[in-house]
C-alpha cells in the first residue's frame, strides 16, 4: 500500500506554537482540520495522525524531539513503514524567503536549517520534498535565533496565514499529483 508522509517541522509545547520556526506544524494543523485527520497519537517521538485522501494512506507528522533533532524522529517514521525517503514532504519555515512566500524543491541542502540538517543526517540524503514557507530575514544586528523564536507580528499574520495555506494545498495536491508537476504549479504562483 501506498503511504505519503507530511512532515511538519517546528518546536513543541504552548512557548513556542505561533512562533517563526513552528510553520510546519501550523501548516499540519491546517491539512488535520482540512481533512479531519486528527494529529493526537504519540509515537516514534512525534505526534502523528493517520487517514485516507482519495484512496491514499496519508500520514500527518509533527515531530516533539524539537527543531535541531527532526531527523531522528523522521527516520523513526520512515524505518517502521519500511518508506523510503521519496515517499515524503516536509513543510518548514525558510529565513531567505520574505514572509508568506512559498518555493518548494524536491531536494537540496540544509541551507543553514538545523531541522533540515538533521533529517538529511538521519536520512542519509537530500533528496527528499521540501515546502518552504518564507519568514524573512530579522534586521542587521538582531539574533537569528531569538527572531525565529518570536511570535508574528500582528502585520504578517494574514501572510503567515495564506502562506500556511498554500502550503498545506501543495501538500494535499501531492497526494493525487507527481510532484514536479505541485512545485511548478505552486512555485508559479510567487511573485
Amino acid at each position: 500500500m501506498n503511504v505519503k508522509v507530511i512532515i511538519g517541522l517546528g518546536n513543541p509545547g504552548k512557548k513556542y506554537e505561533d512562533t517563526r520556526h513552528n510553520a510546519g506544524f501550523m501548516a499540519i494543523d491546517k491539512i488535520s482540520d482540512k481533512w479531519g485527520i486528527p494529529v493526537a497519537q504519540n509515537k516514534f517521538r512525534a505526534l502523528v495522525g493517520e487517514g485516507r485522501v482519495e484512496g491514499e494512506k496519508v500520514l500527518l507528522v509533527k515531530p516533539q524531539t524539537y527543531m535541531n533533532l527532526s531527523g531522528e524522529s523522521v527516520a523513526e517514521v520512515l524505518k517502521f513503514y519500511k518508506l523510503t525517503p521519496d515517499e515524503l514532504v516536509v513543510i518548514f519555515d525558510d529565513l531567505d524567503l520574505p514572509t508568506g512566500q512559498l518555493r518548494l524543491r524536491e531536494k537540496g541542502s540544509a541551507g543553514g536549517h538545523n531541522g533540515i540538517k538533521s533529517m538529511i543526517q538521519h536520512l542519509g540524503t537530500q533528496e527528499f520534498k521540501r515546502i518552504k514557507v518564507g519568514i524573512g530575514r530579522p534586521e542587521p544586528g538582531r539574533s537569528v535565533s531569538d527572531y525565529v523564536l518570536q511570535s508574528f507580528p500582528a502585520a504578517e499574520r494574514p501572510q503567515i496565514q495564506e502562506a500556511v495555506g498554500h502550503a498545506a494545498d501543495a501538500a494535499a495536491m501531492w497526494t493525487r499529483e507527481p510532484f514536479i508537476k505541485v512545485m511548478n504549479h505552486f512555485n508559479s504562483l510567487q511573485k
